[in-house]
């Protein structure tokens, strides 16, 4: 990629981010405008800010690199980040509206009158977008850093500072705005430079990506291994090595690898004949097994437990969505619960036609950039395919745009989730008063967290990393949220019960799987993808302790479900550019 056309492209967004940061500076009045737009945000650029915020970096850049690395199993990941919106439009889109709630931990005051429920779901808020916060920085320097070979954690820092102004300067209304612009980038971004590349393929004449079998180098190809790796072989494979593998120097002389594993120093070029199948690289979980196509779609990725594996995923990424703070507080900026539910239809439908375009990436990395799947690089593939397709001044473009991309995908996600965590941390955790000054001090505690963090863990998978997120999120929001919309038997000792058990166990699989925790079997599986069981615990201990504690209802759930339930008043929709500043 062009360095100069790419740092230019991607400094355009940061400058166009800022600007509109500052811009609220002058829209934004009070605490209302701050939190949720004084809650008139229109249904269709509501919608587009939710689809801006919610497809992140592990949407642009890591769908595409699972879809390279592992086939057809990874669309798994694309069809659940959109059906959990189906689930949001059924069950909790206007009643959540109804509330009146500006955050998560209001609507659990709300519904409960319970000052620890309300701490609880404050502090799973604050955890919940850290974690979510982390892939996104971890996205950013993986962008920056291939655009002008800084260290990745450089690029991380950049967008936490560019994120940390744009929120502090304008609060809820500047950053619609802003991720409604974003969302039309990103599908710009990915649909006009796809046109190119399936053109350029066809041209080439090469065949169809074959998503359920090994990709493999279709010519001569060398592979320079830039960090130490061990390789998985499944047949006899012969290879031309200037390097060290297994401990053996050689200078470019041809090496039989048996099937096994065999450890590739750093610095090791490796060379492969055409037809040859790109080697795995070993993973904690073992061998694996062979994937029996859709019923076991986790079996390419070297899991042991396939069929486990894919519950998790669609548990998490189905019923995680109602739970991100982030995307769960936009539905309190629309005027009413109507304007809720056709937000939730629009969103629908924008994030299912950027879907569609990015498993595309990944297809065509299978078969122009295998070798990425040595590297460990293939969260790279979709900034990496224009030069390998196109090449020349247009790829240089191309490469470009899709940058810009990239960065609006983690500038507008890592915006959403900062106004989140902000918002919880001003009302909840930051001592009275609770004005805008408090807010902006919030918002620098929001992102210096996850920036540290981002620093101090590199080389998380983006992708993966978000499921760990969506996992604790249905796990502890998804129960509060649909069983205090929906049965009106909670109690507050219940919903507390469910939040610690459910959210903690599920953080708790979390933090053992990203420190290594076990490598194979039953335990890793199971902590590796925690929804399975996560999930069905917080519920279950939410609706146990709730029936043991009958006389703890509290007094005003008839009202609050009323509310909740009840259609309001009509209410004219402010016209277009009314909820702006007022002169």
């Amino acid at each position: 990629m062009n360095q100069p056309y790419g740092v230019a492209a991607v400094s355009a967004v940061i400058v166009a981010t800022v600007a509109v940061g500052a811009l609220g500076l002058r829209i934004s009045r009070t605490t209302s405008d701050f939190y949720v737009a004084s809650r008139s945000v229109p249904a269709r650029l509501n919608a587009a800010a939710i689809s801006g915020e919610y497809l992140s970096a592990a949407s642009f850049l890591g769908i595409a690199g699972l879809v390279l690395a592992q086939g057809v199993d990874m669309l798994w990941f694309p069809v659940g980040y959109t059906a959990g919106h189906l689930v949001l439009l059924a069950f909790v889109a206007a009643p959540l509206r109804r509330s009146g709630a500006y955050t998560l931990p209001d609507f659990a005051e709300a519904r409960l009158e319970s000052r620890a429920v309300r701490r609880a779901a404050g502090l799973l808020v604050v955890v919940v977008g850290w974690l979510y916060l982390l892939p996104q920085l971890q996205g950013a320097g993986l962008t920056l850093g291939t655009l002008t070979g800084l260290p990745s954690w450089s690029g991380g820092i950049v967008v936490a500072v560019v994120v940390a102004l744009s929120v502090a300067a304008g609060g809820m209304r500047s950053i619609t705005f802003v991720q409604a612009f974003q969302y039309w980038l990103k599908l710009t971004a990915l649909l006009v430079p796809l046109l190119f590349l399936l053109f350029a393929w066809y041209a080439d004449g090469r065949p169809a990506p074959a998503l359920d079998e090994p990709p493999g180098f279709r010519g001569h190809a060398e592979v320079r291994v830039d960090d130490g790796v061990t390789l998985r072989i499944g047949e006899p494979l012969r290879v031309t090595v200037t390097g060290t593998v297994d401990g053996h120097r050689h200078d470019g002389e041809p090496v039989e690898l048996a099937p096994g594993r065999h450890r590739v120093d750093a610095g090791t070029v490796l060379g492969f004949p055409p037809g040859s199948t790109v080697p795995e690289r070993s993973t904690a979980g073992g061998d694996g097994g062979t994937s029996t196509g859709w019923a076991e779609p986790r079996g390419h990725a070297g899991e042991e437990h396939p069929l486990y594996a894919t519950y998790g995923l669609i548990l998490a990424t189905f019923m995680g969505a109602m739970g991100l703070p982030h995307v769960v507080v936009r539905f309190y900026t629309n005027p009413d619960g109507r304007a809720a539910r056709r937000t939730t239809v629009v969103v629908l439908g924008l994030v299912g036609a950027f879907y569609l375009l990015v498993p595309l990436y990944g297809a065509l990395g299978r078969v122009y950039a295998p070798d990425l799947l040595l590297t460990g690089n293939t969260d790279t593939a979709v900034l990496m395919l224009p030069d390998r397709l196109i090449g020349g001044t247009a790829g240089d473009l191309l490469g470009a745009l899709l940058a810009a991309g990239a960065c609006a995908a983690f500038l507008s996600t890592a915006s959403g989730l900062t106004m989140a965590v902000a918002g919880v941390l001003t009302q909840d955790f930051l001592p009275s008063p609770r004005g805008v000054r408090h807010f902006r001090l919030a918002t620098a505690l929001a992102v210096a967290v996850p920036a540290a963090g981002h620093v101090v863990v590199q080389g998380l998978s983006v992708a993966n990393a978000v499921g760990l997120a969506f996992a604790v999120a249905a796990s502890s929001f998804c129960p509060l949220l649909l069983l205090g919309i929906w049965w009106r038997r909670l109690t507050a000792a219940g919903a507390l019960a469910g939040l610690v058990t459910g959210g903690g166990a599920a953080l708790a699989a979390v933090f053992a799987t990203v420190m290594g925790g076990p490598d194979s079997g039953w335990p890793r599986a199971l902590l590796a993808w925690p929804a399975v069981w996560s999930v069905p615990l917080g519920f279950l201990t939410m609706i146990l302790v709730s029936l043991a504690t009958p006389k703890r209802v509290p007094a005003g759930t008839d009202a609050i479900m009323a509310r909740l339930h009840l259609p309001e008043a009509p209410v004219p929709v402010p016209p277009a550019g009314a909820w702006k500043a007022r002169r």
